[in-house]
């Protein structure tokens, strides 16, 4: 064997490669020929050694494929099948990897009503310090009140920061860094006990996003208590505005043309054609003879109209006088 691995040429590997009816043969004993499909190709397994794959046609396990590992003990030695067996292809539906029950849980798991009890051993806890080793003192200290049987042990108050650290309300969230200023110098910032109250607080401002969970002292929002913001427009405004908006408009009044003002009404052209007898004056002229240039026609020979009979009934007065 020692010989094969230093010495090969690659002949070895060629006459494993050409051992495909070998290794359908020992495919088709095993399976069938109704669960063996088209060969699909040669894997090396090691200097001696390599596995021809098949397409397999079993029911429920579309994308397997046969492997048939065959090997090569001696140069004058015979092909051997070392295994026949059912393997994933790349495009294989497989379960998914196994995982422990206990560490399925993840956060947000638990719901009401569920137990989910912890190791025995979990690093994360460690025995409190009022435990000793007399159980009438333990039950007593339970009693009142004074002591837990666990605390957080050093590995479980690191895996609590680091978590925080790298979480929502760490500094490293896209609030933070947006955030004008952090949550150690805000006054809604409320450190915790022990040996993470230089690290973690609690936020207690109700408009915060963070409100009653636990944030890092270099987490931040924009709701930070020393915030002082000037409220001015962001558009300069003159210090006189009119308001043309609320304006009330009113249509002017019409003006009489010269030529609507000089055109007399018509029952004032009716007056003027009765005449009282007693009172006009002979000699003098009647008003109505009077007419501006841009009197109508019509009004023109009304007047001459009167006129004419004016001067008839002088001419008859003055005959029965003589």
């Amino acid at each position: 064997m020692t010989l094969l691995l230093t010495l090969d040429d690659g002949s070895i590997q060629r006459k494993l490669a050409e051992a495909v009816d070998l290794a359908r043969a020992a495919v088709l004993e095993d399976a069938g020929a109704e669960q063996v499909g088209a060969h699909v190709g040669v894997d090396r397994e090691d200097a001696v050694s390599a596995s021809h794959l098949f397409e397999a046609t079993v029911t429920g396990y579309r994308g397997w494929r046969w492997s048939v590992t065959v090997a090569l003990a001696g140069e004058d030695e015979p092909i051997t099948v070392s295994e026949v067996v059912l393997i994933p292809g790349p495009d294989a539906r497989v379960a998914p990897a196994w995982v422990p029950w206990d560490r399925r849980v993840q956060a947000g798991d638990l719901g009401v009503g569920d137990i989910f009890p912890v190791e025995k051993d979990d690093p994360r806890l460690a025995p409190a310090y009022l435990e000793s080793d007399d159980p009438a003192v333990e039950a007593v200290a339970k009693e009142t009140g004074l002591g837990r049987v666990h605390v957080l042990s050093r590995h479980g108050r690191l895996d609590a920061a680091a978590r925080w650290h790298g979480g929502e309300f760490g500094p490293r969230s896209d609030m933070a860094r947006s955030a004008p200023d952090v949550c150690g110098s805000c006054g809604f910032f409320v450190s915790l006990a022990g040996s993470l109250s230089a690290a973690f607080g609690a936020c207690t401002n109700d408009i915060s996003p963070a409100d009653g969970h636990v944030v890092d002292v270099e987490y931040g929002c924009g709701a930070h208590s020393e915030i002082e913001v000037e409220v001015t427009s962001s558009v300069p405004v003159a210090e006189l505005v009119y308001d043309d908006s609320l304006m009330d408009f009113e249509p002017a009044p019409e003006t009489e043309t010269p030529a609507e003002a000089a055109e007399p009404e018509p029952a004032e052209t009716a007056e003027a054609a009765v005449v009282d007898e007693s009172e006009a004056p002979v000699a003098e002229a009647p008003e109505t003879a009077e007419v501006q240039p841009e009197v109508e026609p019509e009004a023109v020979a009304a007047e001459t109209t009167t006129e004419t009979a004016d001067e008839a009934q002088v001419e008859a007065e003055s005959a029965s006088e003589h």
